[in-house]
């Protein structure tokens, strides 16, 4: 009877483990958007196929096998085993936790009931007594405990239901906005910037029209379908859809659904070439929005950047806005006068009817700047007045971890431009920690991600620009760490004015250590779960 409890208690133990090895893996399965193909490029750039964990499952599975192993030891190894897994996966933390939705709940459950279907097959042919067909079960989850396709097999099983769901959603968010004819959508996209273009363009938009746009990071085609389900009504005027894409097709297909009358294209850059291979791909990705526009539509292109000046846009309205290639661009919109100081930033928008608007924010930063000139353009194109946009850009509140800033207890400032660094943004989030004076300037990071090729170039020229910008320099982890610490050596930044640490918990211990009153910090960048 004893033996009897024991095999039972080792066996809730196994299934306990392996129940929260799937939430693992489903929780990072959907960090990387359901798609089996970057699922398992994660897998092979992270080494999670080989942890030790993973390892720790299948050596102790095969021990168990062998002939040589007794049972009650096996059950004690798969005992202890499980025990000290539910302990290590009961510990981690994540960035971005586990959303349990309605599709997540769907692929747990069936991955479960996989695991279920395997206990019940070594239940039944392996074993003639109760103990044994328990120890069996047991011994088969501590085997899948160190693989991780499990997800993977739910996740393709139900590929059929989630695609009919998906398509019933698809059709209703499209019957509600054929019912808006009147609607004005307005598509925002960009290598960078999207999001806080988005939020400006809200702002402004709000003092005229009932605007809605799609929160957070709800870039996706299903993204724009839950936000139209759930929050758009029959009394907006205009919605603003932020448009992100990891390959080629992405914002065409977000296109088709909501088809837009305006387009804004804020940035062509290096970012995500991974997927894209291509600075072209990248640039012809984001003009999908504006080719998709109609006739009468109206594009809003930055031309600071020469992948965007150079692209021609035909049959459409086009708007250009630059705030670096004043002198050398015939854009529409410039932003000139510009000036800083520690209450924020005052310029001059140079408008196409000659208007002058002087403008005044509590934002920093050139790329501040060049998207809300991209709002304004867009806003005074809507009809919306001078008066009105000067009076919302004065009121713009800060997009959390986009290059914001604010003092904390203690006496320090904190510029956080912690979501998703870029090339571009990196290094303007560098210009302003430099002009930040008296006191340590103090940059915290793990660098830049997704660069495909050109991520170690990038990265070493971000730590040399780092070197003059900043007094001491923590860099977090290892996945930038060698081409950060080679750009601040060729920067001349002294040894010891360069830690390296493995996390953001002793980043911070770092911090507290070093840190005065007056002093400034940079958290530049923040690597999702998906890298170390």
């Amino acid at each position: 009877m004893i033996t009897l409890v024991i095999t039972i208690v080792v066996f809730i133990l196994a299934y306990a483990a392996l129940a929260l090895s799937l939430r693992r893996d489903l929780t990072m399965l959907q960090q990387n958007s359901y798609r089996p193909e970057r699922y398992r490029r994660w897998l092979k750039e992270s080494g999670e196929s080989t942890s030790g964990w993973r390892l720790a499952a299948l050596i102790v599975f095969l021990f168990s096998a062998t002939k040589f192993c007794p049972e009650n030891i096996g059950m004690g190894a798969i005992g202890v085993f499980s025990v000290l897994y539910i302990i290590s996966l009961a510990r981690r933390k994540y960035k971005k936790p586990l959303a349990m939705t309605a599709r997540a709940t769907r692929i747990y459950v069936t991955a479960c009931f996989l695991v279920a279907i395997v206990a019940a097959l070594a239940m039944i042919f392996l074993g003639d007594t109760p103990e044994s067909r328990l120890y069996r079960a047991a011994w088969f989850m501590c085997g899948l405990c160190g693989v991780d396709y499990v997800i993977l097999a739910a996740n393709w099983l139900l590929k059929p239901v989630e695609n009919r769901i998906t398509r019933k959603y698809y059709l209703d968010a499209k019957s509600r906005l054929e019912s808006m004819p009147g609607l004005k959508i307005i598509g925002v996209t960009g290598s960078y910037g999207k999001t806080t273009t988005k939020h400006y363009m809200q702002r402004i938009l709000s003092e005229q029209y009932e605007t809605l746009m799609t929160p957070g990071s709800f870039n996706t085609t299903l993204g724009v379908v839950r936000t139209i389900r759930e929050y758009l009504k029959p009394y907006h005027e205009v919605f603003i859809v932020e448009m992100g894409a990891k390959q080629r097709g992405d914002i065409k297909e977000i296109c088709d659904l909501v088809q837009p009358w305006g387009g804004i294209v804020t940035a062509v850059g290096p970012q995500h070439l991974e997927s894209f291979k291509t600075i072209e791909n990248v640039r012809d990705t984001k003009f999908e929005l504006v080719d998709s526009l109609p006739s009468d539509g109206l594009a809003v292109v930055n031309d600071d950047f020469p992948m965007i000046e150079g692209r021609e846009v035909n049959g459409k309205k086009v708007l250009r806005y630059v705030v670096k290639n004043i002198s050398d661009s015939a854009a529409d919109y410039r932003a000139t006068d510009i000036v800083y100081s520690p209450s924020g930033t005052h310029f001059t928008v140079e408008c196409p009817d000659g208007a002058r608007l002087p403008l005044s924010t509590r934002l920093v930063g050139e790329c501040n700047i060049s998207n809300i000139l991209a709002a304004v353009a867009m806003a005074r194109a809507l009809g919306v007045s001078d008066d009105k946009i000067t009076y919302a850009v004065e009121r713009i509140e800060q997009v959390e971890h986009r290059l914001s800033i604010k003092r904390i207890p203690g006496g320090l400032t904190i510029i956080d431009d912690a979501f998703n660094s870029n090339p571009v943004g990196s290094a303007m989030a560098l210009d302003v920690l430099a002009a930040m004076k008296p006191g340590k300037r103090i940059l915290i990071t793990p660098g830049m991600i997704e660069l495909g090729d050109e991520q170690y170039e990038l990265n070493k020229r971000f730590g040399e620009k780092a070197a003059s910008c900043c007094d001491i320099a923590i860099v977090v982890g290892h996945y930038n760490r060698e081409a950060i610490c080679k750009g601040l050596d060729l920067g001349h930044m002294p040894v010891e004015a360069i830690r390296q640490v493995d996390t953001f918990t002793q980043a911070q211990e770092v911090l507290r250590a070093i840190a005065s009153p007056g002093d400034t910090v940079l958290y530049e960048n923040d690597l999702p779960d998906t890298f170390k």
